[in-house]
């Protein structure tokens, strides 16, 4: 068919701007060095928000980390300057200055100019290194503003500078040294990073501490010299390695443990590596981090498959040997033998295989077995050596188990009774008639008053109404026996139609937004705290896809000449004030949602086109998890440090 004969409909449709006359070599685009780095930054990093801001600071330190898994680096110092400016210094070979024959140019420069250049594609550089894809040093330096290396080796300091990927200098000796080392500084380019150019140092301490866990005996220095008034200097160094670690999980979470020590246990196998340390605790959750070649994979793989399957084997195993299960006892699930475990898990392996760029799950098929013969064998002997701590923990696992088949019957019941229901939706739902999710909310409203108005002034079409009454359980302290049939969560539950746990299918979720409302003062703030731990421990895809959302209702309402404004904040309600004179001014305090009628309700807080709402997202799953800990569970202490520590963030309210 030719192709003009087609050409005046697609225009006569308004298609035109889409087709291209001709297609040929000359359409072809080819990006030359870093400019495809440049050009799709986010292909690279991920994004080019504050986590991948973040995340030029994880590819240079990756690279000293590789320097200490290699043996040749004890050092790390990593320093935010003014200006937002990233140094990152070590004592290792530094990065090799000689001329590379096949690019004519020094390896340093190559490394930091050409893609996929480095010392672990098939070099004997590196053995181990996480340094997968080997883009790291060079996608910073085409992102950076500036960048500039600094290699001490040979008895000199050679000194190379770079804007946005180019070269600006050649490298040079500037120095003598008898030191050895690699220090890179750059600034990242506010062309790209358009959102902010803000490091937060408690990002990067988290990550730095992490990776000090990780290499025993690795000393990592993290400066924060950006206030020269208040300098804030962190030092980590752990001699215990992985043990250090389950035990600050456990302690910087107010958690009890159940032994005094940690269980560590290591193997290796040709280049293969695996190593795990865990410590079981008081709480109802398990907490399992994975690594591979000190990269954290957050979607588990072939190394974690390994682990849960050989812990399931051994609890049934031991307790079937020594008759802590009796014939007629069920085997113990995964799930009762996890319960209340800390457990970091390490890999270390040459050509580690992730799946994506992001490298969150490992793919090494042999892994596994390495892991699950390792523990089984030694967590097996452990048992058999030290039985007070393996009753200790089967002690646990029995109740969790206890609890689980106690929650299945407490479905079974609740199901048996909504089939003998004509509605089983709750009474107090006030329900929207359109049924197509993609257009519906929810929203979850604290108290009947507050509620009352919301129908009265919602959307029918798309809203619908829960009032809830009074404070509901805390998840963080309950198992799952306590929250199946709770009169202040099932309504919850019921009303959005995914079930939760194990059973939880977000195919079935009724509405694509779910909406807290609560007031602004301190019940308020208890209310959606509870509901979002109750969402993130049983119905956790919910905030994975983004469907939680917080309500914004207004603190005031300023009046003037029967002219209303509403403000969200003192700030704003001093701005309102100012603009309108300052004068002849009636406000009214909102002390709760149940002072506002039905269309201030509406025109506030629920209209779609006016209203303002906090979207609930998850950038750090483990940190979410660990401050769920910190703020929801028993301990008094972890919780006061925390609070203390990140008042400065918390907006005072007028109560």
């Amino acid at each position: 068919m030719d192709f003009e004969e087609n050409k005046k409909p697609l225009e006569e449709e308004g298609l035109d701007t889409f087709v291209s006359e001709k297609y040929d070599a000359s359409q072809i685009q080819v990006l030359e060095g870093l400019e495809a780095v440049r050009k799709r930054p986010g292909m690279y990093i991920g994004s080019t928000g504050p986590k991948g801001l973040h995340h030029l600071v994880y590819e240079i330190v990756d690279n000293s980390i590789d320097e200490a898994l290699a043996g040749f680096c004890t050092h790390i110092e990593v320093e935010i300057l003014p200006g937002n400016v990233i140094t990152v210094r070590d004592n290792g070979r530094g990065i090799p200055t000689d001329i590379n024959e096949q690019q004519g140019l020094p390896a340093v420069t190559v490394v930091l100019t050409v893609l996929h250049a480095g010392g672990k594609f098939g070099g004997s550089g590196y053995k181990v290194s996480g340094g997968l894809h080997g883009v790291g040093s060079s996608v910073v330096n085409a992102l950076s503003e500036w960048f500039e290396v600094e290699v001490s080796q040979n008895g000199h300091v050679y000194h190379q500078r770079f804007e946005r990927g180019d070269i600006v200098t050649d490298l040079t000796p500037i120095a003598d040294t008898e030191e050895t080392g690699t220090l890179i500084r750059f600034k990242a380019d506010y062309e790209i990073f358009t959102e902010t150019l803000e490091y937060e140092f408690e990002v990067l301490q988290r990550r730095l501490r992490e990776q000090a866990f990780l290499n025993a005996g690795l000393a990592i220095t993290l400066t924060d010299s950006r206030d020269s008034e208040t300098i804030i200097e962190e030092h980590y160094c752990y001699e215990g390695g992985l043990s250090s670690f389950v035990a600050y999980i456990n302690e910087s979470r107010g958690l009890t443990p159940l032994h005094e020590e940690p269980l560590h246990f290591i193997s290796v196998s040709g280049d293969r590596c695996a190593e795990v340390a865990i410590m079981y605790n008081d709480s109802y959750n398990e907490n399992i981090l994975s690594f591979a070649n000190n990269v954290r994979t957050t979607d588990g793989g072939t190394h974690e498959t390994g682990f849960k399957n050989a812990l399931t084997r051994v609890f049934n195993d031991y307790g079937r040997k020594y008759g802590i299960l009796k014939d007629a006892d069920k085997n113990l699930s995964g799930d009762d033998v996890r319960e209340g475990l800390s457990a970091v898990i390490s890999v270390k392996l040459t050509d580690a295989q992730f799946e994506g760029q992001t490298k969150a799950k490992l793919g090494n098929t042999d892994i596994t077995g390495l892991v699950s013969s390792m523990i089984y064998d030694k967590l097996m002997t452990y048992f058999e050596e030290n039985p007070s701590v393996a009753r200790a923990i089967f002690s646990k696992a029995l109740d969790a188990s206890r609890a689980r088949e106690a929650a299945r019957k407490a479905r079974d019941l609740a199901r048996r009774k909504s089939a003998l229901e004509s509605n089983s939706l709750p009474g107090k739902l006030a329900d929207c008639t359109d049924k197509n999710p993609e257009n519906t909310e929810i929203y979850i409203v604290e108290g009947d008053s507050a509620g009352g108005s919301a129908k009265a002034g919602r959307d029918r079409a798309i809203q619908a109404i829960l009032p809830l009454w009074g404070k509901m359980l805390n998840v963080e302290k309950a198992r799952l026996d306590k929250v199946i049939g709770n009169e202040k969560l099932m309504p919850v539950v019921t009303a959005l139609g995914t079930g939760l746990d194990e059973e939880f299918d977000l195919n079935r979720l009724r509405y694509h937004k779910i909406v807290i409302m609560a007031d602004a003062d301190v019940d308020g703030a208890h209310i959606r705290t509870l509901l979002l731990t109750f969402f993130f421990r049983y119905m956790r895809p919910l905030i994975d896809n983004g469907y939680i959302y917080i309500a914004q209702p207004p603190l005031y309402r300023i009046t003037k000449a029967k002219k209303h404004l509403y403000a969200y904040s003192d700030e704003e309600r001093d701005e309102i004030m100012e603009s309108l004179g300052g004068v002849g001014l009636d406000i009214q305090r909102y002390k709760g949602l149940g002072e506002m009628d039905a269309e201030q309700l509406w025109e506030t807080t629920m209209d779609p086109a006016r209203r303002t709402m906090l979207k609930v997202t998850l950038d750090d799953a483990i940190q979410a998890d660990e401050t769920f800990s910190i703020l929801m569970g028993d301990k008094v202490e972890p919780r006061r440090d925390f609070i203390e520590k990140n008042a400065k963030y918390v907006q005072n309210l007028d109560i």
